[in-house]
């Protein structure tokens, strides 16, 4: 099932038929497999990653990634504190990291605004949150592995000498 999962998160559009072939098996062991991993929550969902820079829809969502500083609960550690923080409609995505900070979240919001009123009405005054740092997401070049844009080609011959 290893190599479903990595031909799937390489391209999850990939067929079982097509699969199967890669795999040497039949499609309908290979379509199998994979309803057990979804129904295990092994495969959560199929995802499509969209470069909104040259797409044509009227969408331009502001991200933040924001550093956190917790200080851990009693018991708990600081999963308590993440779980509350994962909850807002705004966290895309919340991961515990080593380093100068606890948490690192990552916020989506209409404009500039609703992300700073996120941190500063939401986020900040939660008890447990010592501190945080904002960072915006000015351009993406790359994510989850994929080039969002091919490098134009220069236009001018090339010079030797």
């Amino acid at each position: 099932m290893k190599e479903i999962l990595e031909i799937l998160e390489h391209d999850a559009r990939a067929t079982p038929e097509e699969i199967a072939k890669m795999l040497g098996r039949t499609p309908k062991s290979v379509m199998l497999d994979i309803k057990k991993l979804e129904k295990e929550g092994v495969i959560l969902k199929y995802k499509t990653i969209i470069n909104r820079e040259i797409s044509k829809e009227d969408r331009n969502d502001v991200r933040a990634l924001i550093e956190v500083k917790l200080t851990p609960q009693k018991n708990v550690g600081f999963d308590h504190l993440a779980e509350r923080i994962y909850q807002f409609p705004e966290v895309t995505s919340c991961y515990l990291m080593s380093g100068t900070y606890d948490l690192l979240v990552v916020v989506e919001g209409k404009n500039i605004h609703t992300v700073s009123g996120f941190v500063s009405e939401k986020l900040s005054p939660m008890d447990g949150v010592r501190g945080t740092v904002t960072h915006f997401i000015l351009k993406k070049y790359k994510e989850d592995g994929d080039i969002l844009k091919q490098p134009e080609r220069s236009k001018r011959p090339a010079i030797s000498l």
